[in-house]
């Protein structure tokens, strides 16, 4: 799902990071009010198993790349896609300026992509649902369509730019994101049900 350098115009990914300095700019703010002293290591915490997790990746045609997000989890555990904004621009960003994985250029899409979209996707599936499912099936139904909606979203960017066709991309993410989705799913009711358990503290919905 990374983007590389060259896959989006310049006058494109300028669009993109006119959006990302605007979410970051709420992010902060949002940081300011909202994380303390035990919350902050929890983030970090996160960023470094959503670096892992993103880092294991398989190519698809008429595509970029397959791999988990983590969007949703990061805004369910804080309630707040701001967290997921903060954490993913920290991780992509040191991606592609170490790994090689996704570009700097296309550093706005990416984030919008896995953090906004992916953040706002699974936050407000989950709010929706919790109420008529329950919360464990609400949070695996939540990071399933976090991360098939980014990946598409990312292939109707990419084909915006002229840089796939359309219809095959679309289809391409969204198989292979739509199977990656399950993996993500159940790992994020893991992370979640464990933090219930263990740390019910950390989790903003036992804080408001």
């Amino acid at each position: 799902m990374h983007i590389p350098d060259g896959f989006i115009p310049l006058a494109q990914c300028a669009i993109y990071y006119v959006i990302l300095i605007v979410a970051l700019y709420f992010s902060g703010k949002w940081a300011r009010e909202n994380l303390d002293e035990k919350r902050i290591p929890l983030l970090a915490v996160l960023a470094a198993g959503i670096f892992a997790i993103m880092s294991m990746n398989i190519p698809i045609p008429f595509g970029t790349s397959g791999h988990m997000v983590g969007g949703a989890l990061v805004a369910i555990v804080f309630m707040a896609p701001e967290a997921a904004i903060l954490v993913f621009t920290a991780v992509l960003l040191i991606q592609a300026l170490f790994f090689g994985d996704g570009g700097i250029t296309a550093l706005g899409a990416n984030v919008f992509n896995m953090a906004i979209v992916g953040g706002f996707t699974g936050l407000f599936t989950y709010k929706g649902l919790n109420g008529i499912l329950g919360k464990y099936p609400s949070v695996f139904l939540a990071a399933w369509l976090a991360t098939l909606v980014a990946a598409v979203v990312a292939a109707i960017e990419m084909a915006i730019a002229g840089t796939f066709p359309l219809t095959v991309g679309i289809a391409s993410m969204a198989l292979y994101h739509a199977f990656i989705g399950i993996i993500e799913g159940v790992l994020t009711v893991i992370v979640i049900y464990a933090l219930e358990k263990f740390r019910p503290d950390l989790l903003a919905w036992n804080r408001d």
